[in-house]
């Protein structure tokens, strides 16, 4: 027995993340290769006939991406308070989802969100419009997805970052080419089984070591087992007062900001086409229901416990690393130094690692993206441990990414050439095209995943902020209101999509100017990644004003609308 536990121990990190990755792997293509899909419907949406357990499951590994595995704890760790408006905005906004738009569109029962607003507002030009919204959404969202793995890969494989994401999108490019959402679908149900598992492990084990509590949303707020007799919290706004740091439970936005911030994810949320079209999977509208209350349930487990594993994150390194003497870094430092992630440059060749807010002074950054994943190494867990956090972020990245990939193959070969330009293309032809489009999709992802604009929560926020702009209003004005007509929809999301990147290439890259200009230079003091809510306030305004002026929808679009609105207790049989 001691023999086989020595042994386990002296399996390295890198060897455990090749068994624990390669397993995980193979499961994902065993899944692809038996559920392939063998027509449109099955490469759509499944078939129309997963169950609400299983579609539950599913949602909730679309819906939690790299930018909550990794991203979302690594930036609250980071901003403290400031960060928590991402942990608001995403899990508000999926209740906004799951209450007000799943059941209408499940009961619409078209493939997909240009699907939706081309047959609502009778038009192929809404369409069009719709699909290069969902394409510019999803590109953003996939950059994200493709910047995790290639965090992971380069890491815990010791691999190029490069060849990280050329690796991931041959994985993800396999079986979601082969099993089209049929293959993605019950893919995602295994990929929820290990993001969980990977990110409740290590949480666990720290919240016990740090705090003597197993339960870390209990540890996050409990008295350290140090002997100090400090909590966590008081702890850490000291060692962050120490170094120059805001405190830790203080945030610094301004309040407009983070109320932008927070509305335009939560909008964003209830416009995302990859999630929204989960909820096309299942037979029923009454399904669609109990799959939606389920995947909540199941984000709330790792959306809860994401503050807890930011504090410890943030906690055990700034004791590990601050004002430490560079030569007796731990390994893990100088692992993740190859990375390009952490940067030490010592200024002042003292050989001590000087880690403060003046950036004047300070001698390390940290990338915000490595603190889930580094945290178990930086609390000195068993190596099975580290190795399953890698296998766990590469699950999340990798089912979001399959889930956009879907959208943007779908909108290319179902919405464009089958509903615009070729009507007349065969089921097969038209499998062909969504299959050859789902090849260029991640050949374009890739690409940005190697040159991404910023980090992967932050990334993923913009998408968010694209999908408020454009979809959030379209959407909600379709199901409910039936004067709104097709030129205020289509101006609509021209207006807020325009202004939404005009916003994004000006404050985020700099594009239009010699330089990023300054926060003092923000529109209101928004952020971009909060710009989606001001963009959105922009699209309901032009789309209710051009209806105003123009003609009302024929009466059998009225009628639809009435139709999609009749509770499923009352008519539950209504399917088109």
């Amino acid at each position: 027995m001691m023999n086989n536990i020595v042994l386990v121990e002296a399996i390295t990190v890198q060897n455990w993340t090749y068994i624990l990755v390669g397993l995980t792997f193979a499961l994902y293509i065993g899944i692809a290769i038996w559920s392939r899909a063998n027509s449109t419907k099955d490469f759509y949406v499944a078939g129309g006939g997963v169950s609400p357990v299983a579609n539950g499951m599913a949602t909730a590994a679309d819906w939690m991406s790299a930018a909550s595995f990794i991203g979302m704890a690594g930036i609250i760790s980071f901003a403290g308070y400031d960060g928590a408006v991402y942990l608001m905005g995403w899990t508000g906004g999926y209740v906004l989802l799951a209450l007000l738009l799943a059941p209408y569109l499940r009961k619409f029962g078209k493939f997909t969100v240009p699907d939706f607003i081309g047959d609502r507002y009778y038009s192929k030009w809404a369409r069009i419009v719709a699909v290069l919204c969902a394409l510019l959404v999803s590109f953003t969202y996939v950059a994200g997805q493709m910047q995790g793995v290639g965090i992971v890969f380069s890491r815990f494989l010791e691999v190029d970052y490069n060849t990280g994401v050329i690796i991931g999108m041959f994985i993800v490019l396999f079986y979601a080419v082969l099993g089209g959402m049929k293959g993605i679908t019950y893919t995602q149900v295994a990929q929820y089984c290990v993001l969980i598992f990977a990110f409740m492990v290590p949480a666990i084990f720290i919240s016990i070591q740090m705090t003597g509590n197993p339960i870390p949303q209990l540890g996050f707020g409990s008295e350290l087992n140090d002997g100090s007799g400090m909590f966590l919290l008081d702890k850490l706004d000291g060692l962050s007062n120490d170094l120059g740091f805001a405190e830790y439970t203080n945030g610094s936005k301004s309040m407009i900001d983070v109320f932008a911030i927070t509305l335009a994810l939560m909008v964003g949320t209830a416009g995302l086409p990859h999630v929204i079209v989960r909820f096309f999977t299942v037979k029923k509208v009454r399904d669609a229901r109990k799959s939606a209350g389920i995947a909540l349930l199941l984000i709330v487990i790792l959306y809860s416990t994401a503050p807890a594993v930011a504090a410890f994150a943030r906690t055990n390194l700034i004791e590990t690393v601050s004002n430490k003497p560079y030569a007796t870094v731990p390994a893990w430092f100088k692992k993740w130094e190859t990375t390009g992630l952490i940067v030490f440059d010592d200024k002042n060749k003292d050989g001590h690692i000087n880690y403060v807010a003046d950036e004047q002074e300070n001698e390390l950054q940290v990338n915000a993206d490595i603190m889930v994943l580094a945290n178990p190494e930086i609390a000195k867990l068993p190596n099975w441990v580290i190795a399953l956090v890698a296998a766990g972020g590469l699950a999340a990245a990798l089912s979001t990414a399959a889930g956009l990939l879907l959208v943007i193959s779908s909108a290319v070969s179902h919405d464009l050439i089958k509903k615009v330009f070729k009507p007349t293309i065969s089921e097969n032809g038209e499998l062909i095209a969504a299959r050859l489009s789902a090849v260029g999709a991640v050949c374009v992802a890739g690409y940005f995943g190697i040159n991404p604009p910023d980090f992967v929560a932050a990334v993923v926020a913009l998408a968010f902020g694209l999908a408020a702009a454009s979809f959030f209003p379209a959407i909600i004005l379709g199901v409910f209101s039936k004067r709104m007509n097709k030129e205020g929809a289509v101006a609509g999301m021209v207006a807020g999509i325009l202004i939404m990147l005009f916003y994004i290439v000006k404050f985020k890259f700099g594009w239009l100017d010699e330089n990023i200009p300054d926060k003092s230079e923000w529109w209101f003091g928004i952020s971009p990644e909060g710009f989606g809510t001001v963009a959105m306030i922009v699209n309901f305004i032009v789309a209710l004003t051009i209806m105003k002026l123009t003609k009302a929808p024929p009466e059998e679009i009225q009628n639809l609308v009435e139709t999609i609105r009749i509770p499923s207790g009352a008519k539950d049989a209504v399917q088109h």
